[in-house]
């Protein structure tokens, strides 16, 4: 289905200004269909038809209520014939209210126009439409929310609704039926919803509200005097000891000012709690994350005070080839400690991976390392075994690649250069290691390779579902490997 946006460009003319009132008209208009228990339409005028000819931008159905309509009207153009209320109100700007006959539902609807105003000019109307009450005199709370809506409904007709600067709301934001209070131009409640009384029992409030300002009571109010003050909605969190409630208080305005408020109360105490668990978990598994990295750390340490015990060349490097591997691994803790989450930015785990590299070379001014482009964000599962295989193909491309340089001591090493190259392509992630060394022996075959290096690199990435190629670069000078992890492992850095 097209959006609102999206149907103004195809039907309307409505420029930027008037398009986004409608925007944040119909982003707050939840609120309205629930204190009119009915549902809620808004046409605009189609371009070139003068006010002959309207199309539906937008439909809300009340939580409160039943819906009239089961069909979507969204996107349906009707003439001035079909809906005569909604042309008059248009023409004349003013609110009209009336029934009509709709043969969708056999049925007649009492229809409410609501001239829409910005800055002076005609955008739309809304109209508010239920079945006509018969013969059943409405309750207290019914009355009382209808007259908000109409309160509000003279605010759309002056211009006044929605608020220019009005706050976004979010998933949390409280609702009509959470719980009302309505407040005077002096702040002092002149009604208080069933489920409004609820919220202030739980938070300890037991009197009689009607007639007291919330400070009275007991009851932080901050957030209506400042909304009071610069006539704009205002949203707080509140906490009474174990309680914490969302508080969003919306000025009433008329022509000589703000005449009262209306408070939604929502009880969020357990969303809270939580929250609170949430974050309790997330600072014990970064704590984890932080210790196997020290612990990794120290068997590294203790590696290395036995590899300066042992006379073996081919066991000193051994060991060093076992000390890098498990400080590959405990860069990814170290990262996963700093980020909440299970998924860590992967270049700030490359780029050290890349500099253990290098100090490792006895001459390390003679080989150039450049990272190019960005993995984005991995899971931690990727990421671990993902570092452990880049950190074996970079020593590969130094040892086989230049020669010398890694400390055995043969010589000076070759002048080259290593290029890591990460891009995330959507289907998978493409990684490719290259170099401009001398390249690889023509019988080489990766599934052939004896090597303990290019072993533990053909598992780890099996294990990650993905594929590893090895081949001579542009010209036949240096190598290429060319790695692919399928991304239903992987998430975008976006």
């Amino acid at each position: 289905m097209a959006s609102l946006a999206e149907l103004a460009r195809l039907h309307t003319d409505l420029d930027g200004p008037r398009l986004a009132h409608l925007q944040r008209l119909v982003a707050s208009w939840g609120l309205l269909a629930d204190f009119c228990f009915s549902d809620l339409l808004l046409f605009a005028p189609v371009a070139g038809a003068e006010t002959s000819r309207f199309v539906v931008l937008g439909q809300v159905r009340p939580t409160t209520s039943q819906t009239l309509y089961r069909e979507d009207w969204v996107g349906e153009v009707l003439d001035e014939v079909e809906r005569p209320l909604v042309a008059r109100a248009y023409r004349l700007g003013e609110i009209i209210e009336g029934e009509i006959n709709l043969s969708p539902l056999q049925e007649r609807v009492r229809v409410l126009c609501i001239p829409v105003r910005w800055e002076g000019r005609m955008v739309a109307v809304l109209t508010r439409e239920s079945v006509p009450s018969v013969g059943r005199q409405p309750g207290e709370l019914e009355r009382i929310y209808v007259e908000i809506f109409n309160r509000f409904a003279r605010m759309i007709a002056a211009g006044q609704f929605p608020f220019a600067a009005e706050d976004a709301e979010s998933e949390e934001a409280p609702r009509v039926g959470d719980g009302v209070l309505l407040l005077d131009d002096r702040g002092n409640v002149e009604y208080s919803s069933p489920n409004a009384v609820s919220a202030l029992h739980r938070m300890g409030i037991h009197a009689n509200a009607d007639g007291m300002t919330l400070s009275e009571l007991g009851f932080e109010e901050s957030a209506v005097r400042t909304a009071l003050a610069i006539g704009a909605p205002v949203t707080e969190e509140v906490e009474r000891g174990p309680v914490t409630v969302l508080v969003r208080c919306i000025p009433v305005l008329e022509a000589r000012g703000v005449s009262g408020g209306v408070v939604l109360i929502r009880d969020i105490s357990e969303l809270r709690r939580r929250d609170r668990l949430l974050i309790s978990k997330d600072a014990t598994i970064r704590e984890i994350h932080h210790r196997v990295k020290n612990n990794l750390q120290t068997i590294s340490s203790l590696l290395r005070l036995q590899g300066r015990r042992l006379a073996s060349p081919e066991a000193k490097v051994a060991i060093e080839e076992s000390v890098r591997r498990i400080r590959s691994i405990a860069l990814v803790h170290e990262t996963l400690s700093r980020d909440a989450g299970d998924d860590v930015p992967f270049a700030e785990i490359l780029r050290p991976l890349v500099r253990m590299v290098e100090e490792g070379l006895t001459t390390p001014d003679r080989t150039r390392f450049d990272v190019v482009g960005d993995a984005g964000r991995l899971p931690a599962n990727v990421a671990t075994p993902l570092a452990v295989v880049l950190t074996e193909l970079l020593q590969n491309a130094v040892e086989h690649g230049f020669g010398t340089g890694d400390g055995d001591g043969d010589g000076p090493a070759a002048k080259g250069s290593v290029v890591v190259e990460l891009a995330n392509h959507g289907a998978h992630l493409v990684v490719q290691v290259r170099d401009d060394g001398a390249g690889l022996p023509e019988d080489f075959s990766i599934d052939g390779s004896s090597g303990l290096g290019l072993s533990i690199v053909r598992t780890l990435v099996t294990e990650m579902g993905g594929t590893i190629d090895l081949y001579p670069g542009p010209g036949g000078r240096g190598t290429t490997a060319h790695l692919r992890v399928p991304t239903a492992a992987v998430r975008s850095s976006a």
